[in-house]
Formats: C-alpha cells, sequence, structure tokens
C-alpha cells in the first residue's frame, strides 16, 4: 500500500510538473512575438524597485487594510511552500515528517509558525470572499464593469475558496495527526502539539485509531493534490501575477511616467524637415511597414507581460477619468483584451507546431474598440495605480497611433487640430504673428 502511495505521488508530481511546464512554454512563446525593448539598463536600481515594489508589496500599502490582508495571503503563500517541501519528500521516500528527527524540539515551533500564517491565510481569504459577494466592491463587480463578467469574477472566487479549503485541510491534518501520535500510533512521530491544530483537537476526540488515520491520510492528500492543482491552475488565472510580478517590475520603464516615447521614424523625419538633421546617403525614403500596433506582435514584449502580469484588481480603473465619466474605456480592460489575444494567438500556435496561423483577427477592432482608445486622456492616472507597475498607456498610445497615421481614423476635432499645429505652430487657428495679441488687449 505505501509503495503504491509513491508511485501514485510520483505520477501526480510528474503531471503536474509537465502541465506547469508546457504552459509556462506557450506564454514564453508569446511573450516573445512582441518586439524586442532593451530593459537591462540600471540593474541595481531596477532591483530595488522589484524588491520594495514585489517582493514588499509597497503599493499595496497604499489602501493599508487591503494591503495588509493581501500581504498575510502572499507571505503565507510563500512561505508555507517550506512545507511542502517536506510533504513532497514524504510522499516520494513514504516517511511522515522526515524533517522532524533532525530539527528536534524547533520542529514544532516551526510547524506552529507556519501554522499561524496558515490562519492569516485563512482569514484574509475569507474577508476577501465576503467583500467580492456580500459588501460588493464596486470595482470587482460585473454589473459595473464589463470586463469582469463570467469567467474573470468567478475566477476569482474559486481561488478564495480554494485557498480557505487548503489551509482547513493542512489545520485539521496536523489536529489528527497530534492525536494519532497521542495514542502512540505507528508511523506518526513524536513531535508534540502545535500551535493552532492543538485547539482543533477536541473535534478528533471519540474518532478510532482507524478513522483518524484515514482523515489524516485524506487531508494530506487535498492538501498536496490542491496545491499541486493550484500550481496548474494559477497559470491559467489572473494569479499568474505571483510569479510574474517580480520579473514585470523588475522590468519596469525607469523614465518618467508622462514621458513619452517618440517614433524614431517621425522624429528622423522632424529633424531633416527643421534641418537638424542630413537623410543619410540610401535610407532618406524608407519607411517602417507599420505605425503604431494594430496586433499584439506590433506591441514590445514588455507589453506583453505586462498583459499577463495583470492581476485584474481594477485599481487603474478606478482611478481611470474617463471611465469615472461613463465612457467606454477600462485600463483593465485593455490588459485583460491583450491578454485574450494572446491566449487565442497560444492555442493557434499549440495547433500549428509553433507557428502562428493567421486567423484573420487582430488586436486593434477585433478586441478593442476605436472608442475605447479615443476616450484616454493620458493621463497616467492607470500607470500611478497599478501595483505592479504595468503600463496600459503605453499599448492605448500604440494603438491610437496606428489608427491615425496607418487608418487615418483620427475624429474631425483632432485632423483640424493637426493642421493648426502643422501650419501654426499651435493647436489653435489663427497666425503666429498674431500669438500675443491678446497681450495688447490687457493693456
Amino acid at each position: 500500500m505505501e509503495l503504491l502511495s509513491q508511485i501514485l505521488f510520483a505520477i501526480a508530481l510528474a503531471i503536474t510538473g509537465w502541465l506547469v511546464y508546457k504552459r509556462a512554454s506557450t506564454i514564453k512563446n508569446t511573450i516573445a512575438l512582441g518586439k524586442e525593448e532593451d530593459r537591462t539598463d540600471q540593474p541595481g536600481r531596477r532591483l530595488g524597485i522589484m524588491m520594495r515594489v514585489a517582493f514588499g508589496q509597497k503599493k499595496m500599502f497604499d489602501r493599508p487594510i487591503v494591503g495588509i490582508l493581501h500581504f498575510a495571503v502572499y507571505a503565507g503563500f510563500l512561505l508555507i511552500n517550506i512545507e511542502v517541501l517536506e510533504i513532497v519528500i514524504d510522499g516520494l521516500s513514504g516517511k511522515h515528517r522526515i524533517f522532524a528527527p533532525f530539527l528536534g524540539s524547533f520542529y514544532p515551533i516551526l510547524i506552529g509558525f507556519f501554522e499561524f500564517l496558515a490562519v492569516g491565510v485563512l482569514l484574509a481569504c475569507v474577508i476577501f470572499l465576503i467583500r467580492r459577494t456580500v459588501i460588493k466592491t464596486e470595482r470587482l463587480q460585473p454589473a459595473r464593469h464589463r470586463e469582469m463578467n463570467g469567467w474573470p469574477s468567478l475566477d476569482g472566487k474559486i481561488i478564495l475558496i480554494f485557498e480557505i479549503v487548503l489551509m482547513a485541510a493542512i489545520l485539521t491534518m496536523n489536529a489528527a495527526d497530534s492525536v494519532l501520535q497521542d495514542l502512540g500510533s505507528p508511523h506518526y512521530t513524536q513531535t508534540g502539539n502545535f500551535a493552532f491544530s492543538q485547539f482543533l483537537k477536541p473535534l478528533f476526540a471519540n474518532w478510532t485509531e482507524s478513522g483518524l488515520i484515514i482523515y489524516e491520510r485524506v487531508a494530506w492528500w487535498i492538501h498536496i493534490l490542491g496545491i499541486f492543482a493550484f500550481a496548474a491552475y494559477v497559470t491559467y488565472s489572473k494569479h499568474l501575477h505571483i510569479a510574474l510580478a517580480f520579473p514585470n517590475t523588475y522590468f519596469t520603464r525607469l523614465t518618467p511616467k508622462g514621458e513619452m516615447n517618440n517614433m524614431p521614424e517621425i522624429t528622423k523625419e522632424v529633424k531633416i524637415m527643421l534641418g537638424i538633421e542630413n537623410p543619410a546617403e540610401g535610407a532618406g525614403n524608407e519607411v517602417p511597414e507599420r505605425f503604431g500596433a494594430k496586433d499584439v506582435p506590433d506591441l514590445s514584449w514588455k507589453n506583453l507581460m505586462d498583459a499577463y502580469s495583470c492581476t485584474e484588481c481594477g485599481r487603474c480603473t478606478s482611478a481611470c477619468p474617463a471611465n469615472l465619466t461613463g465612457k467606454k474605456l477600462s485600463p483593465r480592460k485593455i490588459m485583460m483584451d491583450t491578454r485574450d489575444r494572446l491566449e487565442d494567438i497560444g492555442r493557434n500556435m499549440n495547433a500549428n507546431g509553433g507557428k502562428f496561423v493567421d486567423d484573420g483577427k487582430n488586436l486593434m477592432g477585433d478586441y478593442i474598440s476605436e472608442e475605447e482608445i479615443l476616450a484616454c486622456t493620458t493621463c497616467n492616472a492607470c500607470v500611478q495605480e497599478c501595483p505592479i507597475l504595468i503600463n496600459p498607456l503605453d499599448i492605448i498610445l500604440q494603438l491610437r497611433r496606428h489608427q491615425v497615421m496607418d487608418e487615418s481614423k483620427a475624429p474631425g476635432s483632432w485632423n483640424m487640430m493637426f493642421q493648426n499645429l502643422d501650419t501654426n505652430q499651435a493647436p489653435w487657428k489663427f497666425s503666429p504673428g498674431d500669438r500675443f495679441n491678446w497681450a495688447d488687449a490687457v493693456k
């Protein structure tokens, strides 16, 4: 029986590893579709940002209560997984609490610390679930934000319930284990009571030894298989940010938020027109294949990593002035639509031997509408609010550049402004020589 258990455990571990590897490969391949962009400068500064924002959760504490609760889940997730290492070794070796003999009296203290984290995760997840289902936090509600309809709303609830079940399983497993130790049951190493699960022991007071063993083993399997399932599931979930928040914050943009990246081709043409730069011989008439972005390969790899990293928290949308005034623009939807397009392309590539076969769709038009991108005021509120430094504005600007420069779909009022800038060097329709006439009227 023990050998069968080891074999089943090894199979479950191998399947999980294979599923995670396949999914990670798909994500890596779709991100690689983006244009090259150098984000390797100032490594020391980048590391500092990553440690403060991703590891230290700095921006989450802009809202202290939510920040503390999120940190409890985050710290619990990271540190409880140390205990998972022991469970994995136990499962492969057929042993039970293999670290206990080596750690001696420190072992119950360590498990007690893990239980403290488990209780913190359990309470935080219950509160978050109440916020979603009872209090109905506005920025998370499908009734107000259409991008949260269906799966996105359900995904958040599934993860919370998942974590509640996992934490309950580990606490009751430890309680049953302690009762079996008291009974002197073989296979259960004497470690003493644990900090929190000892208070659950009365639940098992009248159980038979065989019943306790069955419950402890079932809880053990629920916990570890739940961890394995979570590892695979999270790669399809918004909780992928658990892993991607670290590289995403490391490779963040270091220039000021309000600084827009110029298009090199246009900058060159302007400099030639102004006589600042001479056209290179034989290169003066080069025209790029496309201005701006129409589909995800026109975006940079960092834009695509941003899309996969999105937590769907909605802080960007709740701060967006266009959204607050009833416009269709939602920065969160922009990121979710970009990720949806990447997911479709990933499935396309997997079905065609790793190559993308044109499906007749584009990010602009089929996923994101013209009305959405034209509503953006470029105020950078969404960029400022994101807890993991995602930049929805960069995607919006590139899509808008394509619409204006390649598709000639600028609104009439914009075209008038462009014409005035070209002829009068100002957005208004009056001669540069009359620019200061208003001052004469004031005198």
